[in-house]
């Protein structure tokens, strides 16, 4: 995810009732102030919809199950996101191609330890995919059949990896690069149509940026029909995705670096979601260390309810 940036249900009630367990991993050393357990959650988290970007070369995805609200007990977020692999380009085939650098390959690879306990709290994990400076991205296929086999990829990676979903970012893909083309109106509507039809019951988000974010709708048809989610990219910022025919209820105009962004500046952001009625919000870059205090600063807004840390959190790699 690009760090340089300005300041830097669709059925899916089930999302909003986390039934808490106990982590399965080791406890590295005694957390002050935590609980170890925490109490099922008897009662949906009534509020929009937290999703968690984290960046796996560096931290661990577990940690996103680790915080809950101090008096529900629910999990603080619902949506967990491995960020990133990659589209590469195949010079040979000329083909958009997946690919998993080490630190994605262990978390995939290693889904019993990384994936089924942050699903077994009830948290989403998606795949997030992003440009590798090669060339290859989401708005550049030059037909159907090109954009089905980069689905079919993601799709067959869903179904591997047992994950929830595949969310997009069009970012580093040096469009032209490699001999490759520019990006063009239909690649990303029916990049989305093939995914969605190989996914039916699967999330498909989209961070809104990028080359993909003005090319959403092409010949009366649009992304926006076949993605659950979308949400702002510019950290920090108040700015609603244009994602037609979406509603506020699958959208957040917030955006959290949670390692950048002022605690005050996430309670603002979570007010305007709650005042405005959008049913998202977005947070990216959880670190290992214990980050209840802050996140406490949106939760109160957005759920009335400050976090806790309720199991320890875990060192990577």
């Amino acid at each position: 995810m690009k760090i340089n940036k300005k300041n830097m249900l669709n059925g899916l009630v089930g999302l909003m009732t986390a039934g808490l367990l106990l982590s399965a991993c080791k406890k590295d050393g005694p957390v002050d102030g935590t609980d170890v357990t925490a109490p099922s959650a008897a009662v949906a988290k009534s509020g929009p919809i937290s999703v968690c970007y984290v960046e796996v070369n560096n931290n661990n995805i577990l940690n996103v199950g680790a915080y809950t609200l101090k008096t529900g007990g629910q999990q603080l977020f619902d949506l967990a996101i491995i960020f990133a692999a990659n589209i590469n380009y195949d010079a040979t085939t000329k083909k958009a191609v997946l690919f998993n650098n080490d630190k994605v390959t262990k978390v995939l690879s290693n889904k019993a330890t990384y994936i089924k306990p942050l699903q077994d709290k009830g948290i989403k994990v998606l795949l997030s995919i992003l440009g590798n400076h090669q060339g290859a991205g989401f708005c550049n296929f030059t037909s159907r059949a090109s954009a089905k086999d980069f689905a079919q990829q993601l799709s067959n990676a869903v179904t591997t990896y047992n994950l929830d979903g595949i969310d997009f970012d069009d970012e580093y893909a040096e469009y032209g690069k490699n001999g490759t083309t520019q990006p063009n109106d239909s690649s990303f509507v029916m990049l989305v149509q093939e995914l969605r039809k190989l996914m039916p019951t699967k999330l498909i988000t989209f961070y809104y940026y990028g080359p993909a974010a003005s090319r959403v709708q092409w010949n009366g048809q649009r992304v926006g029909d076949n993605v659950n989610y979308s949400w702002n990219a510019n950290y920090g910022s108040f700015s609603v995705p244009n994602v037609p025919p979406m509603g506020k209820n699958l959208l957040s105009p917030a955006a959290v670096w949670i390692n950048n962004t002022s605690a005050s500046t996430a309670k603002s952001l979570a007010q305007s979601t709650k005042n405005q009625g959008y049913g998202v919000y977005l947070t990216y870059d959880l670190p290992g260390t214990n980050m209840a205090t802050y996140l406490s600063s949106f939760s109160t807004v957005l759920y009335g309810d400050s976090v806790k840390l309720s199991s320890p959190l875990q060192s990577w790699p």
